[in-house]
């Protein structure tokens, strides 16, 4: 998922996705150890973008609680 899609979604999406991107995550560490995964540089890129999904829910709700001050 791209940084300009990912900074465009609510919160409640963001945690959508973020669930999703998780259980893929999870799917690929079985796949690693079972030795049946086809593209291991998915690994990275899922885990690089649960990463970014955790860093703009944690932004949205800085401003959030900002603004209510």
């Amino acid at each position: 998922m791209k940084t300009k899609d990912i900074k465009n979604l609510s919160i409640t999406q963001l945690e959508k996705e973020l669930g999703n991107f998780k259980k893929e995550q999870f799917n690929l560490r079985i796949q690693k150890m079972n030795s049946q995964i086809t593209n291991s540089a998915r690994i990275t890129i899922v885990r690089r973008t649960v990463a970014k999904i955790l860093t703009f829910i944690n932004q949205k709700k800085k401003e959030k609680w900002a603004k209510e001050l």
